[in-house]
């Protein structure tokens, strides 16, 4: 039997060692009891009859602390948790790490299992983790709605807390269970509850990437307003999750020309320069209409890099930056469009030397650089490596877009011979990279020798 786990919860909150209870485990087991674990594991409820006839042992401990019954669950046999029941096993013995067959079930989810559990009698429906979490919790992350429903029959607390100070409402919202975050909210749990770390159940919504959970509590009245760690909100958080329909549903509840769409999240981008990176068109139209500024910079990110992995060297800060260039370094032809529509300035150079073009060329799509050549500046300005948009593209992985981009910028005159400020041309890169670019480099820029591989 494997032995489970369950998952952490979302935002990075890391649940706490179950505290070992370490059952003994039965020794010498009897023909019978042999004979019934093997017949739990082939699933044969008839062998397994016949071993509790012959007076198997339905509660007897083996590894880890568990029990035949355990062992059914774990299986989700529905028929063998029946059986094991009807012939005595206790369905409140938890294993070594306090997992009881309900709480595995819960997290398991087979509806017909947990209902030959929630049928046995006198089951301890209250019984929790060692970390907090019951049944309730477990059930409304991981099993069907009409679970949720009979726990809160049985008068379980909507908002009980485990060690973390999650609800259950948290656990439903952090997977998306929005026929259970409903029940939960009928039965009274409170729908702004605030962990101890900050997160509200909206957080948790927002974190699982499915936009109707957050929808459900935002129609219920969920305060889209908090702010969680790092003074984090609702809006950054559903844009660095890339919840782009929970970003919008956030958004369309802003006035306009509300001071959040100029605030600056943890990565130093305002809201419309990070959904121009996102990609999502209807959600950049949105915050244009709110009032966001098309031309707006990003900030420095206060984010701490761990540079150990990268040599102790951190990576180089980011410019201010305006969406325009971010959506031109990702790709996003149709959004620079729209941007440009709305009074984009595509003359803007950063102050690293990067312009529409150069970053044009970073997003490797076609479309999007030939839009840059046609609005921005000569395709051989450099930045302040001395790099062109032809050296960018020298030095970049193979895409199905590489030729034509190279295509494109040889008709509008970009030079292969000129070096950046290490002596490197970009036939020199292009010599020196895989195989594929160099061939296609090659094949637009002929006549035009590597001279010296660069180092």
């Amino acid at each position: 039997m494997r032995k489970p786990i369950l998952a952490a919860m979302v935002l990075g909150l890391a649940a706490p060692a179950f505290a070992a209870h370490a059952p003994a485990i039965d020794p010498a087991p009897s023909e019978a009891d042999i004979a019934l674990t093997r017949a739990i594991e082939l699933g044969d409820s008839d062998a397994a009859r016949a071993a509790l006839v012959a007076h198997a042992a339905p509660n007897r401990r083996m590894a880890f602390g568990a029990t035949p019954l355990m062992q059914a669950v774990d299986r989700q046999d529905a028929p063998l948790v029946g059986l094991l029941l009807a012939a005595g096993a206790d369905a409140d013995l938890a294993d070594e790490e306090g997992l009881s067959p309900l709480t595995l079930a819960c997290q398991l989810g087979s509806e017909t299992v947990l209902d030959r559990l929630l049928s046995a009698p006198h089951i301890n429906l209250r019984a929790a983790l060692p970390d907090g979490a019951g049944a309730l919790h477990i059930c409304a992350r991981y099993a069907p709605a009409t679970v949720v429903a009979r726990l809160l029959a049985a008068k379980l607390p909507a908002d009980a807390l485990d060690s973390r100070g999650e609800t259950p409402l948290m656990w439903a919202a952090a997977s998306g269970k929005t026929e259970s975050m409903a029940l939960l909210l009928k039965a009274g749990a409170h729908i702004n509850a605030t962990t101890p770390a900050g997160f509200t159940p909206l957080f948790f919504a927002i974190k699982s990437g499915l936009p109707e959970a957050s929808a459900v509590l935002l129609t219920a009245g969920a305060d889209a307003n908090h702010r969680g760690p790092r003074n984090t909100s609702a809006l950054q958080l559903a844009l660095y999750q890339q919840n782009w329909t929970a970003a919008a549903q956030l958004a369309e509840r802003l006035p306009d020309h509300s001071p959040l769409l100029a605030e600056q999240d943890d990565q130093g981008l305002p809201p419309l320069n990070a959904a121009a990176i996102g990609g999502d068109l209807a959600l950049v139209r949105l915050l244009l209409a709110k009032g966001a500024q098309v031309n707006g910079l990003s900030g420095p990110s206060g984010i701490t890099w761990v540079t150990e992995a990268n040599f102790g060297m951190a990576p180089p800060a980011v410019p201010p930056t305006p969406p325009l260039l971010l959506a031109a370094q990702h790709g996003h032809a149709a959004i620079m469009k729209l941007l440009m529509d709305h009074g984009a300035d595509p003359k803007f150079t950063a102050a690293n030397g990067s312009n529409i073009v150069i970053s044009a060329a970073q997003g490797e799509k076609a479309d999007a650089l030939a839009l840059a050549i046609a609005v921005g500046p000569d395709v051989n300005l450099a930045d302040e490596r001395g790099a062109t948009a032809l050296h960018v593209l020298a030095g970049s992985r193979y895409s199905p877009d590489l030729a034509p981009m190279l295509a494109m910028l040889r008709a509008h005159g970009a030079r292969a011979d000129l070096a950046d400020k290490k002596g490197h041309t970009p036939a020199m890169v292009a010599d020196g990279t895989l195989k594929e670019v160099k061939a296609a480099f090659n094949a637009a820029f002929p006549s035009v020798p590597p001279a010296v591989k660069p180092t």
